[in-house]
């Protein structure tokens, strides 16, 4: 069985050494992210050029099912794989790790997109952290307050406005505790990603009484079945294996 899984997230990488070498597995990144961490087995870089693209993709490499464990935010290409997979009838599945859950001493505050996130910001606090990626960052360009943004990549062109961080998870407590510390952070902004890698900061915030603004996932497709963990994926495939 041929699978096209639509990855760059460490779920797809430990989902494709879990499927090979029983499935033939063609993880697709989106190719976004410099010295991008390459899963096993054969890696397509890149876009696909919208529905139509993936489309004829799929027919061309003869796919038999879609999985689909792209970033919580990559809202864009999941809508472009529901509408492919519907064209041709393709089975189609999404693994999304949970969400993020708040905890006792947490003061969490939600946006529905960062433009909503940064409106919040100057009545929580005056110096930002916003962890939210390069995308999305102008949103915050207007705010007057004083910002740090880390990013795996920089930005292009490069933010004028902030004090760029380059680094990449995971991040250990000890380290954000004492980044929220040092800069003298009064206000968390980020995804809710969900996941280990990232959760450190979250837990520093807690301690310090740092204020958090999170940014809602975009929702899922209606219709769009979603799993969250890799055992329910083989599940699935065995499923539509033997079916």
């Amino acid at each position: 069985m041929k699978i096209l899984l639509l990855g760059g997230t460490g779920e797809a990488r430990r989902l494709a050494g879990e499927l090979s070498p029983e499935y033939d597995v063609v993880s697709s990144l989106a190719g976004r992210t410099d010295d991008a961490r390459l899963p096993v087995g054969e890696v397509r870089q890149g876009g696909f050029g919208g529905v139509e693209g993936l489309t004829a993709w799929l027919v061309e490499q003869a796919i038999e099912a879609v999985v689909d464990a792209t970033h919580p935010f990559a809202a864009t290409m999941t809508a472009h794989a529901v509408a492919a997979c519907a064209a041709l009838d393709l089975p189609l599945l999404v693994l999304r790790r949970p969400g993020w859950q708040e905890q006792p001493g947490d003061d969490w505050h939600w946006a529905a997109d960062p433009a909503a996130a940064a409106a919040l910001l100057p009545r929580l606090g005056r110096r930002v952290f916003l962890t939210i990626g390069r995308q999305g960052l102008g949103a915050f360009a207007e705010t007057g307050l004083w910002t740090l943004a880390r990013c795996v990549d920089p930005p292009s062109p490069l933010p004028s406005w902030c004090e760029l961080l380059l680094d990449r998870g995971p991040y250990e407590l000890a380290a954000e505790r004492e980044l929220l510390r040092t800069r003298r952070i009064d206000v968390l902004v980020t995804k809710n990603s969900g996941g280990e890698m990232t959760a450190a900061k979250l837990t520093a915030a807690r301690e310090l009484g740092i204020p958090v603004v999170l940014v809602e996932r975009p929702p899922l497709p209606s219709g769009v079945t979603a799993v969250q963990s890799a055992g329910d994926v083989l599940a699935w495939l065995q499923g539509h294996s033997t079916g």
